[in-house]
């Protein structure tokens, strides 16, 4: 029988892991770069345009994934519903595969962690742990790495790194999301085993 500090840990970690589920597909912005597709401001336009371009995943697929957020953002945006054979053209991910790839070479830890981060929000639907949490330290760390050392250096100010506050909810999300006992890390720390001294025994002489 579960003890009510384990149900009430499970609970937060899978609610956390469900919102950062939703902030992901819904393509929720959280920041701002430079990609292959131009301007990405979500881990899912990251990791799509990258898909596209190496072929890694068919195009029907990765229009699948994009396709919710495309829905909410039509509807919040226009109230209107885009069309499915038109959804590369609001990405601008049609001539993707003729960008260089010098763009996402500069921007390893935003790439890497928008792979890591679309891949955690759906494993941590069935499964909370904290391939979503290393993710996203490691876009804000390329963020950072750009905006603030200047690392690549970009000159367009349409272009330039921005940070918008609901990264913040995503930063939250993922480490709430990842699963922490706290009665077991007691008790681990408890059993430890104590070194004792050795004691001679008068039956152990030696003959």
């Amino acid at each position: 029988m579960a003890t009510p500090s384990r149900s009430w840990t499970r609970s937060i970690s899978s609610n956390a892991a469900r919102v950062f589920f939703l902030l992901i597909l819904f393509q929720v912005p959280l920041f701002r770069i430079s990609c292959r597709a131009g301007v990405c401001t979500t881990p899912l336009h990251v990791t799509s345009s990258q898909l596209i371009a190496s072929e890694i995943f068919p195009i029907a697929a990765v229009k699948g994934i994009l396709f919710p957020g495309a829905i909410a953002h039509g509807l919040v945006t226009n109230m209107t519903v885009p069309s499915w054979n038109n959804l590369l053209n609001i990405y601008n991910l049609t001539n993707v595969k003729e960008v260089s790839a010098v763009t996402d070479l500069q921007r390893l830890e935003v790439l890497s962690g928008s792979y890591f981060a679309v891949a955690g929000a759906f494993i941590g639907l069935l499964k909370p742990g904290r391939m979503s949490m290393f993710g996203t330290l490691l876009i804000i760390w390329g963020l950072v790495k750009e905006g603030f050392l200047g690392k690549p250096v970009n000159v367009d100010p349409s272009r330039s790194v921005y940070v918008y506050p609901t990264m913040l909810v995503a930063l939250i999300c993922s480490f709430a999301s990842v699963k922490y006992d706290i009665k077991k890390a007691m008790r681990t720390n408890a059993a430890r085993p104590v070194a004792k001294p050795l004691h001679s025994s008068s039956k152990s002489k030696l003959k």
